[in-house]
């Protein structure tokens, strides 16, 4: 039964609707809220009911020369100066510059570094740090492993030479240096008569650092079967990614033997150089287990984006038993999205550091929060010990901006030494005697924020206490820089130290 409309007059035809009136203050009918229609949270709400946050503190200093630094590399401010003198009327030196804009859109990399302190304190014997250092990094903790470290490569490099002539079902490497030479040529030889034996041979290496592989280990590979993959080699169009390249150092074979470290296939780590200079100092890690599978997923995964081509099977992903009782956990570092995954790994270690810091690295260029870290660490009672490489350095870019930065961390505490009696190339890390890393990354924006990289990490007690007692005997062969040294080097090698910062991102 249909209701009567009052605003309907009985003789059917429609009245028109009379509009009531209301008491004052009081809506006719409630209305529908359509705040939240609305793109964004009204400003006086975002902060209304928040707790209070103490300001964290910032780490590092950004001093003005590095403000300078990163104006003369910010590719706009070319580009703007570029349309500038076009208006102008000028033509060439506009194109100049725009060439140099576009060249520094394409090498200068977009890093999110972290910037304020860890507001906990972790310990680096507890799980709380390995469990920290996993999650930070996104690479697990994996259980079962065997682990052996090598000191130079009369060491490292027979034992990467019989895993490859036992090599039973696939042989990989991702090398940043395969050079020609006698170290060179062995391995190609090695590689070619397991090839020749049926084993699936697949090699990476990079187009910038293997240059110099030769026509003959070329030649040697190609007659054995095996296959060569080069990273990312140079050409016109591809200058947006030229700057990037794999710094890593990982040999598989048959998937379960991995080995990692800072030494590349070339003469220097095992033969006197011509100068009569000793082989370079470094330390390798053979890792035999289920940890293995990390090195070779990172191969894996730079062979697709080379060749086109996945790996795939058990040939190179076996399933694969307990080998020992050492827990590994392997960082493969990527720097793609900006923040990479072995700067957060020295990150942590830094900030967790309470009792001793052991660092050797050749290429020691840190930015103004490792320095802050290093200090901070200093500051809570740890003994932080730099082993540097001295004056056999390869580099003069990197040594240059290594001891610029010296006097900042001596002042803080840190000791610093250099190592004297070869070019060190190791890259090894000690925290607390508890916790220890060895792989390929460089301390510098280019390991940080160009490369791809591999380190291993480990808390066992016998390896840790192995590694920390080889750094304290290179101390032997060391010099100790003392802050009154560090300032009366003289105006030459300040001005030397000035000119090379400017390049202090790209070495």
């Amino acid at each position: 039964m249909a209701l009567p409309n009052p605003h309907v007059q009985s003789s059917g035809t429609e009245a028109p609707a009379e509009s009531p009136r209301a008491p004052a203050g009081i809506p006719l009918e409630a209305k529908e809220s359509r705040r939240w229609l609305k793109p964004r949270v009204h400003s006086g709400q975002l902060a209304r009911l928040a707790p209070k946050r103490p300001k964290p503190r910032r780490l590092g200093h950004t001093d003005i020369w590095r403000r300078m630094r990163t104006l003369l590399w910010t590719w706009w401010l070319w580009f703007v100066a570029a349309l500038a003198l076009l208006y102008f009327g000028h033509h060439i030196a506009p194109a100049i510059l725009a060439v140099v804009a576009i060249v520094l859109y394409h090498v200068v990399p977009e890093s999110h570094p972290a910037v304020y302190a860890i507001e906990t304190h972790l310990d680096p014997r507890s799980d709380e740090f390995r469990l920290t250092v996993a999650g930070a990094t996104g690479m697990p903790l994996v259980e079962g492993n065997a682990v052996r470290l090598y000191q130079n490569g009369e060491a490292f490099f027979p034992a990467m030479m019989e895993a490859i002539e036992q090599a039973q079902h696939s042989i990989t490497m991702e090398q940043y240096i395969f050079w020609d030479g006698v170290v060179g040529r062995r391995f190609a030889e090695a590689f070619a008569e397991r090839a020749r034996a049926g084993v699936p041979v697949k090699l990476m290496v990079d187009a910038i650092g293997s240059s110099t592989i030769g026509e003959t280990v070329l030649h040697t590979l190609e007659q054995g079967g095996c296959q060569l993959a080069w990273y990312r080699p140079i050409h016109w169009y591809t200058l947006d990614r030229a700057n990037r390249r794999t710094h890593r150092k990982s040999l598989i074979v048959d998937g379960s033997v991995a080995f990692t470290g800072g030494a590349g296939l070339a003469d220097q780590w095992l033969n006197p150089s011509p100068l009569g200079q000793p082989p370079w100092r470094d330390t390798q890690i053979r890792v035999e287990g289920p940890a293995a599978l990390a090195q070779q997923a990172g191969f894996a995964q730079n062979w697709l984006q080379t060749t086109g081509e996945m790996i795939t099977g058990s040939a190179y992903f076996p399933e694969l038993a307990p080998r020992g009782a050492v827990e590994v956990q392997t960082i493969l570092s990527t720097p793609v999205s900006g923040a990479s995954a072995a700067a957060t790994m020295v990150l942590l270690a830094l900030q967790s550091a309470r009792r001793t810091l052991f660092i050797a690295n050749p290429y020691f260029i840190p930015d103004g929060r490792m320095i802050a870290m290093l200090g901070d660490a200093c500051g809570r009672g740890a003994r932080v010990q730099l082993m540097l490489s001295g004056s056999p350095c390869d580099s003069w870019w990197a040594r240059q901006n290594s001891v610029r930065l010296y006097g900042q961390m001596l002042h803080a505490g840190v000791e610093i030494y250099e190592y004297q009696a070869a070019m060190l190339h190791q890259k090894t890390m000690v925290v607390d005697s508890a916790w220890a890393t060895v792989g390929t990354a460089n301390f510098d924006h280019r390991s940080f924020s160009f490369n791809d990289e591999t380190n291993v990490c480990f808390h066992d007690a016998a390896l840790v206490a192995e590694l920390e007692a080889s750094f304290k005997r290179d101390l032997a062969f060391c010099h100790r820089i003392e802050l009154g040294e560090w300032r009366r080097r003289g105006p030459w090698q300040w001005a030397g130290e000035m000119a090379a910062s400017l390049l202090e991102d790209q070495v």
